[in-house]
């Protein structure tokens, strides 16, 4: 009977268990939408910004309105 009751109490501490894995997945994935929202965001943020420099920097005189070409391999 002793080994009965410890398996019993062994599959009650795996359910809690379970229930803990479930709760801890869930605020996890809740977590992950959270933090892809905010990185999309400040993608769009960032690409708004890029097109307001080259806005700005496309209206420069001379050669200081080419440098943006040549500056794209280090984006």
């Amino acid at each position: 009977m002793a080994k009965f009751e410890d398996l019993a109490e062994r599959v009650d501490r795996l359910v809690l268990r379970h229930q803990e894995l479930k709760r801890t997945s869930a605020l996890i994935a809740q977590q992950l939408v959270t933090v892809t929202n905010e990185r999309d965001s400040l993608r769009s943020r960032l690409a708004a910004a890029r097109a307001r420099i080259d806005a700005l920097l496309a209206r420069l005189p001379g050669e200081a309105a080419a440098s943006p070409e040549d500056d794209d391999s280090e984006r």
